[in-house]
């Protein structure tokens, strides 16, 4: 069955290497090793040059399948020189090509030696176009599936922990869709969650993207609602975005992000967020007091009042959680003025 496979996807016609590359998804581990190997990516890679769909999948998934699991092969593909026709495949008007491109680059750019290729290939402007449809003006009307949406970003971070990719990923305007699907979408939902997750990498790791995200309407308040209404991992990262910004300028942004409301969720957080979360919290606690004394060499002040102000939240954690809730947080705002 190998040398069959091989030989249709070098030698056979269309639909002998349709039927090659279809069978090769079919093969064990073992079996796509060895095709892999003896050459057969420079075939399939080649399939993907024609305009035909139906051969472009085919070569797609069996190249995926080779992919999957295996690091040699995924350097292998991006040697073969795929890229080129992946980007032209991510500006297609096929939405399943589209969506089983982005795919294929989710699973080539989990490698570290192929992140500067696809870094430096268009990629990142290319799946950056794709998360804005539906928020940016001329609008191709191609619709992208939940899942789609959700490799472009997991791709977008695969290639963020390369340092050096950070900052082209900031300048092709990541930040904005990022911040647009958090205020579009339920707070809970993993889209949300990947979104906060890329976002608050980027935010820690680049000013620019700190200051694209504070110069963006409505952001403030989309990150106030998922601290809010968001699922654990969703409250974490958005409290951590936030205490970026007022930590990068407490003077500019500390009355900005008071305006958006976001003591009552703040407090909540403080009581029942995970562990990261409530030390962010508190953090964003003593940078919010008008008269902080975060940052000042009094230490031993600051941590009084903030353990005095963390033990009266903890005491009253089943009132949080009760119908006295505005109660508790005004008593807390009016401690934090003070």
């Amino acid at each position: 069955m190998e040398e069959l496979v091989l030989q249709n996807l070098v030698n056979g016609g269309r639909e002998a290497k349709i039927q090659a590359a279809t069978e090769l998804g079919k093969l064990c581990s073992r079996q796509r090793r060895k095709l892999a190997e003896r050459g057969v990516i420079d075939p399939l890679v080649s399939m993907l040059e024609t305009q035909d769909y139906e051969a472009i999948e085919a070569a797609l998934f069996a190249l995926l399948s080779l992919a999957f699991g295996r690091e040699r092969n995924k350097i292998r593909i991006v040697k073969a020189g795929i890229m080129p026709r992946l980007i032209e495949l991510l500006q297609c008007e096929n939405e399943s090509l589209i969506e089983l491109t982005i795919a294929a680059l989710l699973i080539l750019s989990s490698c570290a030696a192929n992140k500067q290729a696809i870094a430096s290939s268009g990629t990142i402007a290319n799946l950056v176009g794709i998360l804005c449809r539906g928020f940016a003006d001329g609008d191709d009307g191609i619709g992208i599936s939940l899942q789609g949406k959700l490799d472009a970003i997991a791709t977008l971070h695969n290639l963020s922990t390369c340092h050096q990719i950070i900052p082209p990923i900031v300048s092709a305007g990541t930040v904005f869709p990022l911040l647009q699907l958090i205020h579009c979408y339920e707070k809970s939902s993993e889209l949300v969650q990947k979104a906060t997750v890329l976002l608050e990498h980027l935010v820690c790791a680049s000013e620019d993207a700190l200051l694209q995200t504070v110069s963006t309407g409505g952001a403030i308040r989309a990150l106030v609602e998922t601290i809010e209404e968001g699922s654990v991992q969703c409250k974490e990262h958005a409290v951590g975005i936030l205490l970026l910004v007022c930590q990068s300028c407490r003077e500019k942004y500390r009355g900005l992000i008071l305006r958006e409301g976001v003591m009552p969720g703040l407090l909540q957080l403080s009581v029942d967020g995970t562990w990261r979360a409530k030390g962010m919290a508190q953090q964003l606690l003593l940078l919010l007091r008008e008269n902080s004394s975060y940052g000042s060499t009094d230490k031993q002040s600051k941590h009084e009042v903030l353990a005095q102000i963390m033990q009266e939240i903890d005491a009253a954690e089943e009132i949080v959680r009760g119908a006295s809730t505005l109660r508790l947080v005004e008593e807390m705002i009016a401690k934090l003025s003070a």
